[in-house]
């Protein structure tokens, strides 16, 4: 992934970006909790989606990561995912806007 963003992202790949992260569950309340929890942690709760009638929770976060931070990243999302009954769905990454920098 990191290969691919070098070759074709038109942004920094080892700099800040904006890193979205996906849950689901069953029902609401469950990514409610998780919410709140990844809130105090310093992520930006996007909001809680339902594509294909399935509840889903996007967070971000401006965040610097290599391969193996970022693989260090989803193992903890996995473990947090699992520990609470909901499905942890993965990432995508953007570019920092300005007002996002903080």
């Amino acid at each position: 992934m990191f290969s691919a963003m070098r070759a074709n992202a038109p942004w920094n790949v080892d700099g800040p970006l904006l890193w979205g992260y996906y849950f689901s569950a069953p029902t609401s309340e469950k990514l409610d909790q998780i919410a709140s929890e990844l809130e105090s942690k310093g992520y930006r709760v996007v909001g809680i989606t339902m594509p294909q009638g399935k509840p889903r929770l996007q967070v971000e976060k401006v965040e610097t990561h290599t391969p193996a931070s970022l693989d260090a990243r989803n193992q903890e999302f996995y473990t947090l995912a699992g520990r609470n009954g909901i499905s942890y769905n993965g990432m995508d990454v953007g570019p920092v806007q300005v007002q996002e920098v903080k």
